[in-house]
């Protein structure tokens, strides 16, 4: 496994040890008051920590060296990760709207909220601590599985924050149904961020093009070299987990010699894979039709 794969497997630990603790405290903030609410809060660090193990798995295979079958690795494996959580996301919601109707239906009074508060308070700044140093991290080693996770983990952190809200205004006003549409707030909210992962992950698998501000830097690498009676076309991109693939056509005048060629060839390469993290650049020479116009 290369160094930036063990960095983020180290993060996921993190992760996984930060929802096993939060699980432990959402399930004592239910237990003590019966909020639909804080069950809600609950189910979603349920997820955290099966998104979190998944993440786990898709890091190692990710970062498995290339082999006959897979000659351009396993990056990819990355984007599983991210279509995993958000499909985790959408099944929590519906559990928790299962959860939450009956008791709208037929409201119940809560005990000890302002202990259940407490504990929902504190697990909240565990999620932010953890979603920042993810955040942080993903961006670092350009993983989008830490930066999937870190996003979920903020999601719960907005989650519990709105469920702390909601369930002060119950205290202070006896709303005992307020308590059951918190909790299905709470489900439309965590389904949009669900929706956001599985799209993220569905672009990745399908070759999406890189963005187009990297897009933009390339181009602007392979202008520098007009001056060298350098031309190209047919630029491609494409991203794979922490990997950037990019293929583009040169176009040199015809009286080169393939050696000289070849050798700016190698300079184009070498100057984007210094531009851009995890770049593999692949350049086919061609020369320059003097009918032409291309760019």
């Amino acid at each position: 496994m290369s160094g930036s794969g063990r960095a983020a497997h180290h993060y996921i630990w993190l992760s996984i040890a930060a929802a096993i603790v939060t699980i432990v405290l959402k399930s004592a903030a239910w237990w003590v008051t019966g909020s639909a609410g804080l069950l809600s809060d609950a189910l979603e660090s349920f997820v955290n920590l099966a998104g979190a193990g998944f993440a786990l798995w898709m890091l190692l295979i990710a970062h498995t060296p290339p082999d006959e079958r897979h000659p351009w690795g396993h990056t990819k494996a990355e984007y599983f990760s991210s279509g995993f959580e958000g499909t985790l996301i959408f099944i929590a919601a519906v559990l928790i709207c299962i959860s939450a109707i009956p008791r709208l239906l037929h409201p119940e009074p809560l005990q000890r909220l302002d202990f259940g508060l407490l504990l929902a308070a504190l697990s909240a700044v565990i999620n932010f601590a953890t979603a920042h140093v993810l955040q942080k991290a993903g961006q670092r080693l350009h993983s989008i599985a830490l930066e999937a996770d870190a996003k979920h983990l903020m999601t719960d952190v907005w989650t519990t924050v709105g469920v702390i809200a909601g369930l002060g205004l119950v205290y202070l006003t006896d709303w005992l149904w307020l308590d059951s549409v918190i909790a299905i707030l709470v489900a439309l909210h965590i389904l949009s961020e669900g929706w956001r992962l599985m799209r993220a992950s569905v672009r990745g698998l399908m070759d999406e093009a890189m963005p187009q501000a990297e897009q933009h830097k390339i181009v602007a690498i392979l202008d520098d070299f007009a001056a060298q009676e350098l031309r190209w076309h047919n630029l491609r991109t494409r991203r794979a987990g922490q990997k950037r693939f990019i293929q583009v056509d040169l176009l040199v005048p015809p009286q080169w010699t393939v050696e000289k060629a070849h050798a700016l060839a190698d300079t184009v390469e070498r100057r984007i894979a210094a531009e851009l993290f995890g770049a593999h650049v692949s350049t086919h020479v061609e020369p320059i039709d003097p009918l032409s116009h291309s760019t």
